[in-house]
């Protein structure tokens, strides 16, 4: 280890901003009795409407985001003999959720410039099979939502947005979760923009699909868990009306989530700001920065900033890593594509040549550390760690 690194902490790659009001909000909730789904929940679910500022949408507290787009698949009937298209750069929850309803997906390599899902490669994949898109807006820059309901359209196809990295993204000045998608689904993971330990949020404007969502959400009871312990006359009767799940998000986590939301504009400015900083400061360094939202002023909500070695660089990806490992900063690598994973390679017959602009991606980028609490010396840090590694 460095004498810099000896000096100092280890700095991590991500770390959460729980302030005193979320912490009062649980243990107000552990005081009241209402530790599961309750009127927290409730709340919680009508600010983040609240939030995004479009009433006809619903929302639907889960335990995940994983979750969240389970729910929204199973709601749109996506069954076997399906096929839901979506991008190999990204967390295996993406894929996954299409498997558990028995469905096939089909993966499609990037844009080499945004890292997003590539809408031409979208088109080529189509098949009779193919039922949905599920679109990621990586790192927290909004794909190209214009295009993906172009071809949605054009094809008759569902739109589930992955948006566990885009709150609070904008696309031409519209929030993600206000646009004409049937889904969309958030993460308040502990590394995300705003956090409720574990949780997720499933936005909709289909009556249909958010009723069939809050079913299967708790075990596919007909009433929930709310509604039958608050009665002021015997409740104890439900039907079970579905094979369900166990989905649902706690009133402790909501608790956490109520005022984390308030603070998510103070959150993304600061992510801005440190975004910004490491732009000015790495500019001239044998590295790609990560892209600005094409659109004049949209909101890039900053989940991750994502450096890609360039071909100038006189290191590889792993020095890179271990070079600031060594100076005392925490960093990680957002993804190991999808078609290099063992399931989905052999499940699908996946080579990387199929997809050359993320395994190209894979292998150059590295993630640096940025989140809220992070300090401007902390951020100088990474900095200076960066151009040490890269020999200046």
């Amino acid at each position: 280890m460095s004498s810099a690194s000896a000096s100092q902490p280890f700095l991590p790659f991500a770390l959460p901003e729980i302030g005193e009001e979320e912490i009062a909000e649980v243990v107000d909730t552990l005081r009241s009795g209402w530790v599961t789904t309750g009127p927290k929940a409730r709340l919680f679910e009508q600010a983040f409407v609240d939030y995004l500022g479009d009433a006809s949408l619903q929302a639907i507290a889960v335990n995940s985001a994983t979750a969240g787009l389970h729910l929204a698949l199973e709601a749109l009937g996506i069954g076997p003999g399906d096929e839901v298209i979506t991008t190999t750069h990204t967390f295996t929850a993406t894929a996954e959720v299409v498997r558990y309803l028995g469905a096939d997906v089909r993966l499609v390599d990037i844009d080499p410039a945004t890292l997003n899902i590539d809408p031409a490669a979208i088109e080529a994949a189509i098949t009779p099979r193919t039922k949905a898109l599920m679109p990621v807006h990586y790192a927290g820059l909004s794909v190209d939502m214009d295009a993906i309901h172009a071809i949605a359209q054009k094809h008759g196809l569902k739109v589930v947005e992955d948006a566990a990295h885009a709150l609070p993204t904008t696309w031409k000045g519209q929030r993600i979760g206000t646009l004409h998608s049937d889904a969309v689904v958030f993460s308040f993971y502990a590394n995300k923009t705003m956090t409720t330990g574990e949780g997720g949020m499933l936005v909709t404007r289909d009556a249909a699909l958010a009723a069939r969502a809050k079913v299967m959400r708790l075990h596919g009871i007909n009433r929930d868990a709310f509604d039958r312990f608050t009665a002021k006359v015997p409740s104890w009767y439900y039907e079970i009306v579905a094979p369900g799940f166990k989905y649902n998000l706690t009133d402790i986590a909501a608790a956490m989530g109520l005022h984390q939301l308030k603070r998510l504009p103070g959150f993304q400015s600061r992510r801005e700001q440190i975004a910004a900083r490491y732009d000015e400061a790495l500019a001239d360094l044998p590295l790609l920065l990560p892209p600005r939202p094409v659109h004049a002023g949209d909101l890039h909500s900053w989940h991750l900033y994502v450096v890609r070695l360039s071909d100038e660089a006189t290191i590889n990806r792993d020095q890179l890593i271990d070079s600031l490992f060594a100076d005392g900063i925490g960093v990680s690598v957002h993804y190991i594509p999808l078609h290099l994973h063992p399931y989905w390679k052999e499940r699908y017959d996946l080579k990387p040549e199929q997809f050359p602009h993320s395994q190209k991606a894979y292998e150059r980028m590295v993630t640096l550390p940025l989140y809220t609490r992070m300090t401007d010396e902390d951020v100088e840090r990474v900095i200076t760690a960066v151009r040490k590694a890269c020999g200046l």
